[in-house]
């Protein structure tokens, strides 16, 4: 069963205000499905914008990590324009 963009909660593995993905760390978009039902779901803050759907799948380091109010984790990525959201992006294995 695919993931939903709906069904998601945000700073759930390492806890609020503490990064999932640190500076440097390579990470992957989700897919185009996903950052579509994101886009159309999501009501709050930073919403992804329609040129950042045409990066997903692209991999990319952590180049700076910002926190949103409530502790949400918003990422901006090296060479990929815009702020993500922490569930709109995978964490890259770089040793398989």
């Amino acid at each position: 069963m695919a993931e939903s963009a709906t069904n998601h909660l945000m700073g759930c593995t390492r806890g609020l205000f503490n990064p999932e993905y640190p500076i440097g760390h390579k990470v992957r978009i989700k897919p185009l499905p996903f950052l579509r039902e994101f886009r159309r779901n999501w009501r709050w803050h930073h919403p992804l914008r329609v040129y950042q759907l045409l990066f997903a799948g692209r991999m990319a380091a952590v180049k700076k990590v910002g926190f949103y109010f409530g502790g949400e984790e918003l990422y901006h990525l090296r060479g990929i324009p815009g702020i993500w959201h922490e569930t709109c992006l995978v964490g890259h294995d770089t040793n398989s």
